[in-house]
């Protein structure tokens, strides 16, 4: 399946991993490494160049400055920031109740969700393959998408993930994110997580909940998950941009921020 998703997502990965290392590519050269057509590079280039990863030129890419940031969930933790992301975790666990069908996506800070589900029988269905072995209450049933993993976050990801979660109506969906802001949308900094992410959230046939910690609230990562319009409510912890904040609550999303300690 030559235009499968999974053919696409390996490819522009690809691609993306060489801008980041070479900072400069050449569409030809591209093209011969991964065996296709310079016309499908200089398509996954010119989507690069619309989210501004890129400059194009004539035969080739220049990645510009600033793009392709790590994740900042992949730093090492603080004190205070695991605290927020358990204070973040345990009040957003009050809204799931028993008999509940949930989404849970790769965030580090919707998995300690896990932590605080207790005398409720509850299905989490997650592409986080870290949620193997995660505590959690025998009530809860723990359901893994499957799919390919992304060594770098052991999400998981592709077709056959996809392909589960397109099978289930999630009564309420659980997700981080790497950045949301109202002009930025839903973002983060893996391409193939996009297409779970936005998924997750069309399954849904409740409410949706984004869990960032204060840091995320404004940011705008490289790749789109979703519109703002697609979130219910946000839970963040004291820091976040009260602009942003604004901005958000005025598109009708409910923002909860919790008394934490700031990062």
């Amino acid at each position: 399946m030559k235009n499968s998703k999974t053919v696409v997502f390996k490819r522009q990965q690809a691609l993306l991993k060489a801008l980041k290392d070479q900072a400069n590519i050449d569409v030809n050269q591209m093209a011969e490494e991964l065996k296709v057509s310079p016309t499908t590079i200089r398509r996954d280039l010119q989507m690069f160049e619309n989210q501004k990863l890129i400059n194009r030129f004539h035969g080739g890419a220049h990645l510009l400055g600033g793009t392709l940031k790590e994740d900042p969930g992949l730093e090492p933790p603080t004190p205070k920031s695991v605290s927020q992301k358990h204070a973040i975790a345990k009040y957003a666990a009050q809204f799931i109740e028993d008999g509940d069908t949930i989404f849970i996506n790769s965030s580090s800070t919707a998995l300690l969700l896990l932590d605080y589900i207790h005398d409720k029988r509850v299905t989490v269905i997650t592409n986080n393959g870290n949620a193997i072995g995660h505590p959690k209450d025998p009530l809860v049933e723990l359901v893994l998408t499957g799919g390919e993993i992304y060594d770098r976050k052991q999400s998981m990801i592709g077709e056959f993930a996809l392909h589960t979660i397109s099978k289930i109506m999630a009564d309420k969906t659980f997700i981080g994110v790497g950045g949301i802001s109202v002009k930025g949308g839903i973002t983060t900094s893996v391409l193939q997580e996009t297409a779970v992410n936005d998924l997750m959230m069309k399954r849904c046939q409740g409410s949706c909940y984004v869990l960032a910690a204060a840091p995320k609230i404004g940011r705008q990562h490289n790749f789109l998950s979703g519109a703002v319009e697609r979130v219910d409510t946000i839970i963040t912890g004291t820091g976040a941009d009260p602009d942003e904040l604004a901005r958000l609550k005025e598109k009708g999303i409910k923002i909860i921020e919790l008394e934490t300690e700031k990062e």
